[in-house]
């Protein structure tokens, strides 16, 4: 009767461990894999069919390069700074190396290595959507040293803020796979690093086009499947969160591209297809923040506004503010990442009918309340990335005695100049 009694006693603290769930676990690994895909080849195989086939090679390298750095770094340090306790503002090294670490760790009611994992492919894609606001200019030397320390000194605090318990996650502020994480810090840093650099020799001419657009659009469909991994295991859990933050970004995906395909038939009497497959990048990027909240009607409305916005945004960078931000990453992810995050702070309302979503973060009980803090996590992120992507800037221009390549390089291409091969051999 003791031990009947001792065990009934223990019952609910044991019911309030954390226990592995296979059901999460096996939607995580399907998840890991999917927004690793997107970068290699997804994103790799995007930005490449958009260059010149001078720079095709040198495209991918670079994506190719820092997805192996950010994975030795993410291990170093990068999961302890983003993930541990910290303070407000940055982790600690506690798990430097995954310190303590085993397989039969858990995370909520995952492998805690699985979980690093998951949360590594994020690391990954970052820094490498930057690759296309320098894209056909920048010395490989600065573009390892610049994001590798971007990591770092941008994308792991930033992390931390938001997810790994940090001041804007204590605020409330709501991004559910990356809108402030991902795609502001992506976004600002490329536009930096494209001011910072100057227009590539030649921008504006017939000769910028896009060298290959199959492949562009090959990387394009690998994007929008592996998105589905990205706001779906976000959910860190195989249940209807996730299932509802795929419907919406698919949803949402496809509302920004066929927004984005009408607004150039109109304006210029014909759809393009590099015109379709960025207005999917653009609803995809704008879902992110909100897909865990919202639902399809919301969804819907996310997609069309993100292809309305974010083709204008690229319009203003492009032609009036002339911006070389190659391959569109501000106008697309950067804006798309504000648009997105704003919006999850209407849309997450439980009183908007067909619109509604489920529920304000933390303590927040009114839109207003809930957009003031979302406004404060946009405007916060973007000043920070700002400041600290153009002292990065300048200083690894320094150490590598300028950020770009000369003349003579960047008319010969960086395949040959700064890798010594080919993409093409005809």
């Amino acid at each position: 009767m003791r031990l009947l009694a001792l065990m009934c006693l223990l019952m609910p603290s044991l019911a309030m461990a954390d226990t592995l769930d296979t059901g999460d676990t096996a939607w995580i690994l399907t998840s890991t894999a999917l927004v690793l895909f997107m970068t290699l080849p997804g994103l790799s195989l995007f930005y490449a069919g958009l260059v010149r086939r001078k720079n095709v090679l040198s495209v991918l390298m670079q994506c190719f390069a820092i997805a192996c750095i950010a994975s030795i770094v993410w291990l170093a340090f990068g999961y302890s700074l983003a993930f541990s306790e910290g303070n407000a503002f940055i982790g600690d090294f506690s798990k430097a190396f995954l310190n303590g670490v085993t397989k039969e760790s858990l995370s909520g009611t995952l492998p805690e290595p699985l979980f690093f994992m998951f949360q590594m492919t994020f690391a990954i894609i970052t820094p490498a959507l930057i690759v296309g606001g320098f894209a056909e200019r920048m010395k490989f030397s600065s573009v390892v040293l610049f994001c590798t320390a971007w990591l770092i000194l941008v994308y792991f605090p930033v992390c931390h803020w938001v997810w790994g318990g940090g001041w804007l996650a204590e605020m409330g502020l709501l991004d559910f796979a990356g809108g402030t994480v991902v795609h502001i810090t992506a976004g600002v840093g490329a536009l930096v690093a494209a001011i910072v650099l100057k227009n590539r020799i030649g921008y504006g001419s017939a000769s910028m086009i896009p060298h290959n657009l199959t492949m562009t659009v090959t990387g394009a469909g690998m994007l929008w499947v592996g998105w589905f991994g990205f706001n779906g295991g976000s959910a860190v859990a195989a249940n209807g969160d996730a299932a509802m933050a795929m419907l919406v970004t698919h949803i949402s995906a496809a509302a920004g591209s066929l927004t984005w395909m009408a607004i150039e038939w109109k304006k210029y009497g014909k759809p393009s297809v590099l015109g379709i497959v960025t207005g999917m990048v653009a609803g995809l990027g704008t879902i992110t923040p909100a897909s865990g909240y919202v639902g399809p009607a919301a969804g819907l409305v996310i997609g069309v506004s993100a292809g309305i916005v974010c083709f204008y945004a690229t319009l203003l960078i492009k032609q009036k503010w002339k911006i070389d931000d190659s391959l569109d990453v501000f106008p697309v992810h950067g804006v798309g990442g504000i648009l997105g995050t704003f919006l999850a702070g209407i849309f997450c309302s439980t009183e908007l009918g067909i619109f509604s979503g489920y529920g304000f973060g933390g303590d927040n009980q009114t839109i207003g309340e809930q957009l003031t803090v979302q406004l404060i996590g946009i405007v916060a992120v973007f000043a920070y990335t700002a400041v600290v992507s153009l002292i990065l800037l300048k200083l690894v221009s320094v150490l590598t005695k300028g950020l770009r390549i000369n003349q003579e390089e960047e008319d010969q291409g960086l395949d040959i100049t700064s890798h010594d091969e080919r993409g093409y051999n005809l």
